[in-house]
């Protein structure tokens, strides 16, 4: 279990219909998919929808150590999701 600090300490945290550690081991466990072998369909739906969630929690977070830990999250997911991301045409 990773320890968000003194406001978010207690496993199953949830903000917003998010639960913290669930989200945190989600996109832990894509990006090592993204490294190893890339991801499948399900894996890029998972990846972006983890974001939105990312998105959603990140300014809830009244933690200033949490929020920058998500924050960095968040941008860790964004950058493995680039590769999916359709180009202009």
């Amino acid at each position: 279990m990773i320890y968000y600090g003194s406001d978010l300490a207690d496993y199953g945290v949830d903000l917003a219909g998010v639960e913290l550690i669930l989200l945190d081991a989600d996109v832990a466990g894509l990006i090592q998919r993204e490294l190893n072998s890339g991801l499948d369909d399900s894996g890029i739906a998972n990846l972006w929808s983890c974001i939105a969630d990312l998105e959603k929690i990140v300014p809830l977070i009244n933690s200033a150590y949490c929020a920058s830990y998500f924050t960095r999250l968040r941008t860790i997911a964004k950058l493995a999701a680039t590769r999916y991301i359709p180009t202009a045409t």
